[in-house]
């Protein structure tokens, strides 16, 4: 009986474990899609697993870290055969995620992002200092294995660590965002327009810029700033999303505004475009979030004020401080 009590409370778990492990999987096929060759390292400009690692740690617990070394021993395993560097790949790629959740959750980080210091943090500790454990840990293996030159280990450890760091900016502002995503029916009409606005113009500016041989790739910012101030992160997320997802198939193509660069000033520019666009729409969203939440704060005491004043003075604070709605009092 207490051997099937137990296998019910840890059934859900280890269920939880597996489908971390087979998403994991999944995201990492789709981010090989686009994968280059610079001086003989593998480039993925966009990881999206070290993006959903991080969200799942953060929203789930701590304990999900397994579906992480299982997704990557799938993935290592899927592109060849095993080694003694899959371990260190392993090690790293669990690691880098499992560090950046504590140092977040050290410095108070709020998976709201309703704060512009959520919005520093996610960045600085989450994208930046915590992907350099994967990129260090997993290049420095292949290395030692014999599996990576010499001359190549700091292009590997370049490309690895701004992969891993663009999933973080890209792909967990978006996977947190949606946690706070309201019902349709709760949102007027007038926003879904205005939103269905913003998604077509987005789609095609972004498709426009990416396409044309000209240097338009900066017309996608006035669009990102748009969405952030009308809908935050979960309307920026998307943008970003939609952008980067659409630059990367035309760097690795060649084609649009990175025809006629060699793949190395392609990759830079790209990944320029990547984390400025992350930056802006994280960090202004954080931003906007943030004053309105002082202003609703705000709001709220001008209201308990006014009914405080009310069971004093009856009738002084409509006098004093008319209400929305209330008719001027004339004399």
């Amino acid at each position: 009986m207490v051997r099937t009590e137990e296998l019910r409370r840890l059934a859900p778990a280890a269920l939880t474990i597996c489908v971390l492990a087979a998403v994991y999987y999944v995201s990492a096929k789709v981010g090989l899609l686009e994968q280059v060759v610079i001086a003989g390292a593998r480039v993925t400009p966009l990881w999206p697993p070290t993006g959903i690692s991080l969200s799942c740690l953060l929203l789930v617990g701590m304990w999900t870290w397994p579906g992480i070394a299982l997704g990557t021993l799938l993935v290592v395993a899927s592109l060849g055969p095993l080694d003694a560097g899959v371990l260190g790949t392993m090690t790293g790629n669990t690691l880098a995620p499992v560090c950046a959740s504590l140092m977040l959750r050290r410095v108070g980080f709020r998976t709201e992002l309703d704060r512009l210091r959520d919005g520093v943090a996610l960045v600085a500790l989450g994208a930046f200092v915590g992907m350099l454990i994967s990129a260090t840990v997993g290049s420095g293996t292949l290395l030692l294995s014999g599996d990576l030159p010499a001359g190549v280990f700091w292009p590997t450890w370049a490309a690895w660590w701004v992969g891993d760091a663009m999933g973080i900016l890209v792909v967990t502002p978006l996977l947190l965002a949606l946690r706070s995503l309201r019902s349709p029916w709760d949102v007027p009409m007038v926003r879904w327009a205005e939103a269905s606005a913003l998604l077509i113009a987005a789609l095609v500016v972004a498709l426009t810029s990416v396409h044309s041989e000209l240097s338009l790739l900066f017309l996608v910012f006035p669009l990102i700033v748009w969405a952030a101030l009308r809908f935050q992160l979960g309307g920026a997320a998307p943008c970003v999303l939609l952008v980067s997802v659409l630059a990367i198939s035309s760097a690795t193509t060649g084609t649009g505004p990175f025809k006629g660069h060699s793949l190395l000033e392609a990759m830079i520019n790209l990944q320029a475009l990547n984390a400025s666009a992350a930056l802006t729409a994280l960090l202004l969203s954080a931003i906007v979030t943030e004053q309105n939440a002082i202003r609703h704060k705000v709001e709220q005491a001008c209201r308990e004020l006014a009914d405080v004043v009310d069971r004093l003075a009856p009738g002084e604070s409509r006098r004093r401080w008319p209400r929305e709605g209330d008719a001027p009092d004339t004399p």
